[in-house]
């Protein structure tokens, strides 16, 4: 019986892989539009990992109780926006079953445990196995503390028989939760206050903006430095930072279609940025202010660019955008 099965998991692998990308591409965009930071990566579970789980579990019946062959995993940025998340997919996908959320299990309160939170979904698209289903996929969301932890003790004792490990060092491992929680704390707790203090990080907090918006777009992954040095320069443009981001989310609204054609022709899966090194900020967050500072007050613009960064970064953009300087 295991042999048909293992036949039928590689003959469906390629389409659990297709389940599981765009089941993540779907959680990016929707987690971009409302604003969570986090990340978020895929897999399909490896023919090699099916079978030897299959056996260890003792399965009867290895497709049918293997709820993991697809899996996403949403790392956000600390612990207030582990429910968002959660709130996020079970509004946006078809959830199978309850979560499995062990954060405040009563009577475990006196222990220190891997916080679990889990959701079983119906994988998005149109990928169904050869019976006609869809496919489920297991979804993880984690703190960026814990998805460290996680990884950490995978390396050292994940899986691992007990008496394999000594007691001391899975304690010790145990004993570095209640520092995460701390850390997660304090993350939340740093986040929650500078948001009450815009103008102390106002590029930061702009950059923030963007960044989220630009992932409507394209899955590429920025470079950061990149980002902070022409927001700098960029946010001198802008007459009133704090209401931008609004303006900035009706500028792409109206001009959605003319920015899907310019990251298409210049962005980061195009020739002129592949092959020959050009338009380098048209594959950077920076590239949406950019396009609506050129439409609005490129006069401004120009002057500011000039004094600090180089003139033909800008005349790039322009060209991309179909204005002239």
């Amino acid at each position: 019986m295991l042999d048909e099965i293992l036949s039928r998991y590689r003959n469906e692998l390629p389409r659990i892989e297709i389940a599981a990308k765009l089941t993540a591409a779907h959680l990016r965009r929707r987690a971009a539009r409302a604003r969570i930071n986090c990340e978020v990566s895929f897999r399909a579970k490896e023919v090699g990992s099916f079978v030897t789980k299959a056996l260890h579990k003792n399965y009867a019946d290895p497709w049918a109780q293997m709820t993991d062959k697809a899996g996403v995993r949403v790392v956000v940025q600390h612990e207030g926006l582990l429910d968002p998340m959660l709130y996020l997919i079970q509004e946006s996908l078809s959830v199978v079953g309850e979560p499995e959320d062990n954060r405040l299990a009563a009577g475990a309160e006196d222990r220190l445990q891997y916080p679990r939170l889990h959701v079983q979904v119906i994988a998005s698209g149109d990928q169904v196995s050869d019976d006609g289903r869809p496919y489920e996929c297991e979804i993880q969301i984690r703190t960026e503390a814990m998805d460290l932890w996680a990884r950490m003790s995978h390396k050292l004792m994940y899986k691992a028989d007990g008496s394999a490990v000594p007691s001391n060092v899975r304690r010790s491992l145990y004993r570095l939760i209640a520092l995460i929680e701390l850390y997660d704390l304090e993350v939340r707790r740093g986040v929650e206050a500078m948001a009450q203090y815009p103008d102390v990080a106002q590029s930061n907090r702009l950059l923030g903006e963007i960044e989220h918006l630009f992932r409507t777009f394209t899955e590429h992954e920025p470079r950061r430095d990149l980002s902070e040095e022409v927001v700098d320069v960029l946010v001198k443009t802008i007459p009133d930072p704090a209401v931008y981001p609004e303006r900035l989310s009706r500028f792409i609204d109206d001009r959605r279609g003319d920015l899907e054609r310019a990251y298409r022709d210049y962005g980061p899966e195009s020739d002129h940025f592949l092959r020959h090194g050009r338009y380098i900020l048209a594959s950077q967050p920076e590239s949406l202010i950019i396009f609506e500072r050129l439409s609005s007050s490129k006069l401004l613009l120009h002057g500011r660019w000039i004094d600090e960064l180089p003139e033909s970064m800008l005349y790039d953009m322009a060209d991309a955008w179909g204005v002239s300087l």
